[in-house]
């Protein structure tokens, strides 16, 4: 949880540079991080983006600023094994490959380490009795020093730290249950382990350190004597990370460090920070330990922020701040955007494992205001449009786990699971948004805004996920970026080269010099395209009938049919739109968004059919309901209507044991 922003893509470009090799049949796990990975993008220089951009006539400051950033994440890609790349993920294969692996959309079981187990039950109780105490924030209304001390004691600050340098080693499938078990509790208390283990000083250093490094920091971090953050935004460098203006040059055995840096959450005195600078006109990462108080080099820069109230969020200013020169991460590859890139998906799936605790949080107050709150003489928890809120907030809440789960089970694999990733983010923090006011707020209607209640002192935090880690819209046209960027390479790119080579803009088929131009790219196009047309794809390792109740079968053969025609849909696009792609954002995110929600009707139809909760599965039929209405622009039935009102009556009549655990808050101006 950061307001530290996402190095999105500002355009998603067409034709990229020549493909990679096809993925291996062999299993490996994802390379070690000390080993030399594929130098580059291929072509030795210009980036898919880049090329792309040129192509279409952009200009060279735009084509080489988005080329860097396409660039770094060719090289974020290079350091995962063949068939743990993007070409080789669920999404890109359910939607270009023509035989599928419908396993690949399921949560493989969990591994139960009882350090872990045991880490969450001691972090859990210190922040349920700092709580229920009201020691839990300071007179600042901050996480209380008592609290950030005592879960460092109970190993909480150290559970993605290996065993070997004092943590818990917890996979991100037994961390994300943590985050969502703790954001019961409080939901800035599970962002913060996400944003020291995730997108902090921990990843970078596990996955870039070498091993001094390691030994030097990973300890600290572990036992909580150090907590961490990452400082990449500036107030001109947002989503265009080009921008950055930090810059750092070596004297002798330290860097000296000039810059200013913006919405650092988890930043303050004492803390130890991944900063992003340039070195030599290059993106950096240097380690940094913040000093205990200011300096004539180094000081905060403090600012009234509605969001994350309850933890630090400051800005940063370097001047003339030194840095040891070993405390520089080296990459295999690429620089310092490519470390900037590496840890994005980690915080991702984390994000959407704390709105699946918040939406619970929120539902367990929701359900006794419900049954105490009486309008002409009865319960509004009898009412339809209450009961259709409950059970539309239960089928986020289903949906949201089933997301999380089968994204940090193909991050333990070790899948870069990019667009997976960008799924989880942006469904959990859309959800929540609507969680918290269409469902939450309306429900409670002007005991919201009394100071006291759970919407009116976290309305903020329960809006701002919807930025963090990128905005929604900007990750959702990355998410495309990376669907189309093989297709674009293999059947676009060389069409595109074709075209410039002849100083052609629109070609006409008309022409017969165009046409002898292109016969050869074209025809490798047409062959693609007629067999996607003729062939349908073939899902294998499919649920049968008996472990899969047909309701959840339905929206199961409605994702893998959507899916199957994606590839001509994208394709039809990317012909009709050519080089001007780019600049239909609009389409791009539409698109985006129905292949987004398909695969989400995938994964939650078959995390229920594992369930044996009668109320999980009727809870993800509704949702998945409701996403293949969004996605064809249906409107809901009698039936769609029953189905959601009486799951909504069955929770406030039995309650559901998703919530056990969470504590209402007392009704405020009861009656």
């Amino acid at each position: 949880m950061s307001l530290d922003f996402e190095p999105s893509f500002n355009s998603v470009p067409q034709t990229p540079v020549p493909s990679s090799p096809a993925a291996e049949n062999s299993v490996s796990t994802r390379r070690d991080s000390t080993e030399t990975g594929a130098a580059g993008t291929e072509s030795g220089g210009e980036s898919f983006a880049e090329v792309a951009l040129r192509l279409g006539g952009a200009s060279a400051d735009e084509a080489k600023r988005t080329g860097a950033i396409d660039t770094a994440d060719d090289q974020v890609e290079d350091l995962f094994a063949e068939q743990y790349k993007t070409v080789s993920s669920p999404v890109h294969r359910a939607v270009w490959d023509t035989t599928v692996d419908t396993d690949l959309f399921r949560a493989k079981a969990a591994h139960l380490d009882t350090d872990v187990a045991a880490v969450s039950m001691r972090s859990l109780k210190v922040v349920r009795d700092a709580r229920d105490n009201g020691t839990l924030y300071d007179e600042r209304g901050k996480i209380s020093q008592n609290v950030f001390q005592s879960l460092a004691a109970a190993g909480y600050w150290g559970l993605l730290v290996g065993k070997e340098y004092g943590g818990s080693g917890a996979s991100m499938r037994q961390f994300t249950r943590v985050i969502t078990r703790m954001a019961m509790i409080d939901p800035t208390v599970a962002g913060l382990a996400s944003v020291h283990g995730c997108i902090g000083a921990v990843d970078p250093l596990r996955s870039f350190g070498n091993e001094e490094q390691k030994q030097r920091f990973l300890p600290g971090l572990a036992d909580g004597s150090r907590l961490s953050a990452f400082a990449l935004t500036e107030p001109g460098a947002g989503s265009d990370l080009t921008a950055l203006k930090t810059t750092a040059h070596l004297e002798g055995d330290h860097y000296i460090v000039n810059g200013e840096k913006l919405f650092i959450t988890n930043a303050t005195f004492g803390r130890t920070v991944g900063l992003v600078c340039k070195i030599d006109d290059r993106p950096s990462v240097l380690i940094a330990e913040l000093p205990g108080e200011e300096t004539e080099n180094f000081h905060l820069n403090r600012y009234g922020l509605y969001a994350l109230r309850h933890a630090e969020n400051n800005g940063l200013v370097f001047k003339n701040f030194r840095v040891p020169a070993t405390n520089l991460l080296r990459p295999p590859q690429g620089d310092g955007l490519t470390i900037a890139y590496h840890g994005l998906n980690l915080g991702r799936v984390s994000l959407c494992a704390n709105a699946a605790g918040t939406m619970r949080m929120m539902l367990s107050e929701m359900l006794p205001w419900a049954s105490f709150r009486q309008t002409y003489g009865q319960a509004i928890d009898r009412r339809e449009l209450v009961q259709r809120r409950v059970g539309h907030m239960a089928g986020l809440i289903v949906a949201a786990d089933a997301l999380t789960n089968w994204c940090a089970g193909l991050l333990d694999q070790g899948y870069r699971g990019e667009m997976e990733c960008i799924i989880a983010k942006i469904f959990g923090s859309e959800a929540q948004k609507e969680a918290a006011i269409e469902l939450f707020m309306k429900t409670h209607g002007g005991r919201s805004f009394l100071q006291g209640h759970l919407f009116g002192d976290n309305v903020h935090d329960f809006l701002a996920p919807c930025i963090y880690e990128g905005e929604g819209e900007m990750l959702g046209m990355a998410f495309f970026k990376s669907l189309v960027k093989d297709h674009g390479k293999r059947y676009f790119e060389p069409i595109g080269r074709t075209l410039h080579e002849l100083g052609v803009t629109e070609p006409s088929l008309a022409n017969p010099s165009h046409l002898w131009a292109l016969r050869d790219p074209m025809t490798r196009y047409a062959k693609w395209y007629t067999g996607k047309k003729l062939r349908s794809t073939h899902w294998v390792n499919e649920p049968s009938s008996t472990s899969m109740p047909a309701s959840l079968q339905k929206h199961l053969r409605f994702a893998q049919t959507y899916l199957a025609a994606s590839g001509i849909r994208i394709s039809d696009a990317m012909r009709k739109y050519q080089l001007k792609l780019a600049d239909r954002q609009c389409r791009m995110s539409a698109l985006s968004a129905q292949i987004q929600d398909a695969i989400t009707i995938l994964v939650t139809a078959q995390a229920a059919s594992d369930q044996v909760d009668e109320i999980n599965r009727i809870a993800a039929d509704a949702i998945c309901r409701h996403l293949q209405r969004r996605i064809v622009g249906g409107h809901p039935t009698d039936a769609d209507f029953r189905q959601m009102t009486r799951l909504g009556q069955r929770i406030a009549d039995e309650g559901w044991h998703e919530l056990d655990g969470s504590v209402a808050a007392t009704i405020l101006q009861s009656y």
